[in-house]
């Protein structure tokens, strides 16, 4: 595929809903669909299914994230690597040396930590894919210098210890409802032991009434705790030991394949060095056996020449070849980049969303709890405002009395 040149449309050009215009670090327009994620070189055209130009090259995976392009577009074209290297249209002895187009490829890119990102001098302000959401794909490419130490942390590694932190959070909070529950049913248990207790049981009337109810309250009321203690199990502290083992089988997925991926390329960036190395070598020698040729200091003849510049050529073409292998290691990542992102950003919303769910779940029980314990002792208030003393002691008096004839004077 053979990208527009620049400038053939202007930024203010009418689009279908959800499409969006951009430049690429080259200059060349491309089109992404953030509703989609589908990126084009063609203008799409406002009728489904028709482009504005000839040749169907789409893409499922977004073409940039902060200036990056995947390799859902053209296999690495040169107008998308981010490691580029040319061959001169002359002799093979210009392979390696200071072209224009490679100071160009320079001054355009700057790479860090085995990474190539565009230089911020000359490349324009970058597009971010969800410019309005905060979203994980679009500020983790570069490192971060490590607070505790002089290295750099990866910007993955960051969000890849978000969700362990997350991971453990969740854990921990799992062993709080337990500790909750085990209090539960700790105190449903010295409950319904104090309801059996017989202090005071010796009490009369309609305050004994009101006695006995208040020990028959203890035991409803360990009833009602053990209830919510086994709810908060079942309903609360289960789901969420459940969906940390499911989270960790997701967190799987992802541990380490992006930083195989980033090991990779750094192995691909380091055979690029050393074959840009080889290639001012072999150039350097053939410069040398030239010169020596020129004024005659050698006796070198001109299949010495050749057989040096055979190297020369051959070293260019094996920086080359390394390029292209970094160029696709880094696409590769920089898929596998977008892609795990995503699903992170979407396991940690999953997360919150769960714990919030099962926590409004922890308070409705507590409600449910408090209005159970709360019907325990409206018995107990009932007969509280029944309590008559002047009743009692009637009754009491009923029960036994020994008489009701007063003692009188003795008379002589």
């Amino acid at each position: 595929m053979v990208p527009p040149p620049p400038g053939e449309e202007s930024q203010t050009v009418i689009l279908p809903p959800g499409w969006h215009s951009y430049l690429s670090p080259q200059g060349r327009r491309y089109y992404v669909n953030t509703t989609t994620n589908e990126t084009t070189w063609e203008r799409p055209s406002s009728s489904p299914g028709i482009s504005a130009s000839p040749g169907p090259h789409r893409s499922s995976l977004p073409t940039t994230v902060n200036g990056y392009h995947a390799s859902g577009t053209p296999a690495h074209p040169p107008e998308t690597a981010h490691m580029s290297l040319r061959k001169s249209t002359g002799d093979s002895q210009n392979l390696g040396s200071s072209s224009p187009g490679r100071k160009q490829s320079k001054e355009n890119t700057i790479t860090i930590n085995c990474v190539t990102f565009p230089h911020p001098d000359t490349m324009p302000e970058q597009q971010l894919l969800k410019p309005t959401e905060w979203s994980y794909c679009d500020y983790f490419w570069a490192d971060k210098k490590d607070p505790q130490g002089n290295g750099t942390v990866a910007g993955f590694e960051l969000l890849l210890q978000k969700q362990l932190k997350g991971k453990q959070m969740q854990k921990e909070m799992s062993e709080f409802i337990r500790e909750r529950i085990k209090i539960e049913e700790e105190y449903a248990k010295n409950l319904a032991k104090l309801s059996q207790n017989s202090l005071a049981a010796q009490e009369e009337g309609s305050l004994g009434e009101a006695w006995a109810q208040v020990k028959k309250s203890l035991a409803d009321e360990a009833e009602v705790h053990l209830k919510f203690s086994a709810k908060l199990h079942s309903e609360v502290e289960k789901p969420l030991m459940n969906f940390r083992e499911n989270f960790k089988k997701d967190m799987k997925k992802c541990d380490h394949h992006i930083a195989d991926l980033r090991k990779q390329l750094a192995s691909r960036y380091a055979s690029v060095e050393k074959a840009r190395k080889a290639l001012t070598e072999r150039q350097k020698d053939l410069e040398m056996k030239t010169q020596q040729l020129e004024i005659k200091l050698s006796n070198k003849t001109e299949e010495d020449i050749k057989k040096a510049r055979r190297k020369s050529t051959q070293a260019g073409d094996d920086l080359m070849r390394c390029v292209d292998l970094y160029n696709q290691a880094q696409s590769k990542w920089f898929e596998e980049m977008v892609t795990t992102t995503l699903e992170l950003e979407r396991l940690e919303v999953e997360r919150v969303e769960m714990i919030r769910q099962h926590l409004c779940q922890y308070t409705q029980l507590r409600h449910e709890t408090d209005m159970f314990n709360q019907s325990t002792v409206e018995p107990v208030d009932q007969l509280l405002r029944k309590v008559d003393p002047a009743k009692d002691r009637e009754l009491w008096v009923r029960e036994h009395k020994t008489g009701n004839i007063r003692p009188v004077d003795m008379e002589i």
